[in-house]
């Protein structure tokens, strides 16, 4: 068995399946899945950049989410795509590297953008007359740079670590990206210590903006409670629906996926959650901050009619 520690050899990624003859089906579905997650968040915001009045805290972090998961699916979902219609299916080593880094930068920034806009609901709910001050666009633009910066060195911190470990005869990779777990799979170094840190870490980096959303919705829940009407309750949490829909997509299955020992990982099943959370929920956030929200209605219509304005004008 050779022994590989340096970047003179590829990948191979197995991706979704590995059946010749649903490869062109698979492409067409996930292109047009694709297609939809582009428009649809280019969409949201165009919108909340056109109409004055979506321009408060929520629909800065918002907008700031939607150019996130463009980001996140374009790492991933384009390469999945050559793949599907190619006979090699190989990425090299320094591009696996490269996507990794990526993924989990964009991936954890939009947890903490989760965090913050549940941060924003909080103050919105339980502190309404000091919204204005409590989340001012200084804090609001601080709080969207603190996300980047600590995914970023999250993100760098992770892929230093796995530049470190060698690779043996097999290197096919049972996944359709370069994700952290089939990938230590494939290493001939002992990784124990490697999942020791990157369990560690992750639960560091990850878990704390789940446990601000966590405290911030309990919070939100025990304030809720207390007001008198039931029209009063309905309206407080309606401005929480949308959030809470993402928050449950995006945070199930990266736990199903990530927050498990190596010896437990299960091919078929972590691709399938995988597939949720870097494809599905991209594609589903423009309809569910759309769908269920007067506001972005409102300035989806406006948007439209400027479109339709200008196309008159020509």
């Amino acid at each position: 068995m050779n022994n590989h520690s340096s970047s003179t050899f590829d990948f191979i990624l197995l991706g979704l399946s590995s059946n010749p003859h649903v490869q062109k089906p698979l492409f067409a579905i996930f292109f047009i899945m694709y297609l939809v997650t582009v428009v649809g968040n280019v969409l949201i915001i165009l919108a909340i950049c056109s109409d004055s009045r979506l321009h408060t805290p929520m629909y800065f972090f918002l907008s700031n989410l939607s150019f996130m998961d463009i980001c996140f699916t374009t790492v991933i979902v384009p390469k999945m795509l050559v793949n599907l219609l190619s006979e090699t299916k190989t990425i090299s080593y320094v591009g696996c590297l490269v996507q990794m880094y990526f993924f989990m930068a964009l991936g954890n920034t939009d947890s903490y953008l989760l965090a913050s806009m549940a941060i924003d609901r909080l103050v919105a709910i339980c502190n309404p007359l000091h919204y204005d001050v409590v989340m001012r666009p200084r804090r609001c633009l601080f709080m969207l740079l603190a996300s980047c910066t600590i995914s970023h060195l999250h993100a760098l911190f992770r892929v230093l670590l796995m530049s470190q470990l060698s690779f043996c005869a097999s290197h096919v990779i049972k996944h359709f990206f370069c994700d952290t777990q089939p990938v230590l799979k494939l290493s001939c170094s002992d990784t124990s210590s490697s999942q020791i840190v990157v369990m560690t870490e992750t639960l560091a980096v990850i878990v704390t903006p789940f446990l601000c959303i966590l405290f911030s919705y309990l919070r939100i829940i025990v304030t809720v409670l207390r007001i008198p009407s039931a029209a009063g309750k309905w309206k407080a949490f309606s401005t929480c629906g949308s959030h809470l829909t993402v928050v449950s997509l995006f945070y199930g299955s990266i736990i199903y996926v990530y927050f498990r020992p190596l010896s437990m990982y299960s091919v078929v099943k972590d691709r399938v959650a995988t597939v949720m959370y870097t494809v599905v929920t991209p594609m589903m956030n423009p309809f569910i901050y759309s769908l269920r929200n007067k506001d972005m209605k409102r300035g989806l219509r406006k948007l439209m009619g400027r479109v339709h304005s200008f196309e008159r004008s020509k």
